[in-house]
């Protein structure tokens, strides 16, 4: 009957029937932790300095910008780690990194103390149930105030053993290498405590941490091995997708191995399509059964999908008619990124994004989200859509993709900084909320900083974001998706020079005529009164 049929869905969409293993088949197993804390506090140099390789370098503007996952050993005992971004637009990775973990190491810097995604942090651990461990870094620095970090955690119910409290925590400098074995024995301590023990002579079961295409070997999967032992040769199937081992690739991304027990982070070779970052991994018994449920799980996926369509039509029209509905303004991107998990946080962080006033709303449309170079078939997405944008995440664009793009008048736009991406993306839905009436658009600064100039009033200390600003032209200062005031540029400085234009990437001083209430993060943008 239908209940039954839900009932099969349901369980398909999960992966298999997960059978609790025997006590009696466990043993013990190293614990898997996760790095997380506030934007440069020092994770990444932390993990750095454990395994004693350079990565912060590598990643755009220092920040993480996907999850990977590596083990290193202390006193001769394994122990995984998962590194997750700090980037606001990254908290489902951050999420999905804290749900895979037996324990988190909560970083804080000493001279700064908890911040937003501190706290953020630490809900994820509460969440998901695994204990923190705190390493208060930077205390090398002059200004580090470690007793602040422990004082402040306290106040979000983190209490340490220096207060009393049963949070292991360890005061370390990853730039100098202080205390990091007293880190590492903490947590091989608790480790002891939660007992962590699998069953690796079974069928394995992971998740799946990251998928991205590499050329040569196809889809890549960096899976963490919960339960079980894979091998090269087995069938699995991930999400929607299925396969067979052929190969598998240790974290230094070299060493090739016949077989991953409980806890190993692993690259798998020999997927057929792209998983998505958390899904689950099951050895299946043969290809064919393995491909079976990888089509019913896109299929019930599919029907979710247009059922969900469906819904918001109906709601659509209904809100039209009734005469409640704002003008609604898609914005459509194509989103290709190097891993999977970053094209699904930053496709993510795109459809969260919505500006309204009074009379629209405008929204971003994700044709696309996938792990790979930009293609043809990219580009043909994006021309069926007027206005499409094809923005390219740590990724290039093959030539043929290059050569349709500049043919069809569709334009690619190459990011390693999530904030770049997105700043750029606020700045097309604020063009198409409010496009100036009876002018064109010409460029727009925002405001870092407020200075008040003795009789001259305050003047907005600005960064020109893109086009140009000239004196005398014609402005408005915008608050969020609100226009403050339309005006005049009075004065305009570089530096202290008086001048008729600044330029995108400059840094200015301006004036306006009648108005000087700015705050920092106030947009003034500059446009041309049409004759």
């Amino acid at each position: 009957d239908e209940d039954d049929d839900y009932d099969d869905d349901s369980a398909l969409e999960l992966g298999v029937a997960l059978d609790e293993d025997d006590p009696s088949t466990l043993v013990p197993r190293p614990p898997v932790v996760t790095i997380m804390g506030h934007v440069d506090h020092g994770k990444t140099s932390l993990l750095d300095a454990i395994r004693n390789t350079r990565v912060t370098a590598g990643e755009a503007g220092g920040i993480t910008q996907h999850i990977a996952a590596y083990q290193v050993e202390h006193e001769g005992s394994p122990i995984t780690f998962i590194d997750t971004p700090g980037h606001a637009a990254f908290t489902d990775m951050r999420e999905r990194g804290a749900s895979t973990a037996d324990m988190i190491i909560l970083v804080v810097a000493a001279d700064d103390s908890v911040k937003q995604q501190t706290a953020d942090s630490i809900a994820c651990a509460r969440q998901a149930g695994v204990p923190l461990i705190v390493a208060v870094n930077k205390i090398d620095l002059p200004t580090a105030d470690p007793n602040r970090v422990l004082a402040d955690l306290a106040g979000y119910e983190v209490l340490t053993e220096d207060l009393g409290g049963e949070v292991l925590c360890s005061q370390i400098s990853a730039k100098e290498g202080t205390n990091l074995n007293d880190l590492l024995s903490k947590v091989m301590l608790q480790a002891e405590v939660l007992d962590l023990k699998a069953n690796p002579h079974r069928d394995a079961q992971g998740v799946v941490i990251e998928a991205r295409v590499e050329k040569g070997l196809g889809t890549v999967a960096t899976t963490l091995i919960q339960k079980g032992t894979i091998k090269v040769g087995d069938s699995f199937v991930a999400g929607e997708a299925s396969g067979k081992v052929r190969a598998l690739i240790g974290h230094d991304g070299k060493t090739r191995y016949k077989e991953a027990g409980p806890s190993t982070p692993i690259s798998i070779v020999g997927i057929s399509g792209v998983p998505a970052a958390g899904d689950l991994l099951v050895v299946a018994d043969d290809e064919q059964t393995a491909r079976d449920l990888a089509a019913a799980r896109a299929r019930i996926a599919r029907e979710r999908q247009s059922s969900s369509y469906q819904s918001g039509l109906m709601q659509s029209v209904v809100g039209l008619f009734s005469g409640g509905q704002k003008e609604r303004r898609e914005i459509c991107v194509v989103v290709k990124a190097d891993v999977q998990g970053s094209a699904e946080a930053l496709a993510r962080a795109l459809t969260d994004l919505k500006l309204e006033n009074e009379e629209a709303e405008v929204i971003i449309k994700v044709l696309v989200s996938e792990a790979g170079d930009v293609t043809k078939s990219d580009i043909a997405v994006a021309s069926v859509t007027p206005g499409t944008t094809v923005l390219a995440f740590n990724t290039g664009a093959n030539a043929a993709a290059m050569d349709e793009a500049r043919a069809l008048g569709i334009p690619i736009e190459y990011y390693s900084v999530v904030y770049d991406a997105i700043e750029s993306v606020e700045s097309r839905m604020q063009e198409v909320l409010s496009p100036t009436p009876e002018g064109e658009y010409v460029g727009s600064a925002i405001v870092k900083e407020v200075f008040n100039i003795g009789g001259t009033g305050n003047i907005a200390g600005s960064k020109c974001r893109d086009g140009i600003i000239k004196k005398g032209s014609n402005v408005r200062v915008m608050r969020g998706d609100k226009i403050l005031v339309e005006t005049k540029v009075r004065t305009l400085r570089n530096f202290k020079a008086e001048v008729d234009t600044i330029n995108s990437g400059d840094e200015c001083g301006i004036g306006l005529v009648d108005y000087e209430d700015f705050e920092v993060g106030d947009v003034i943008e500059s446009y041309v009164v049409k004759k």
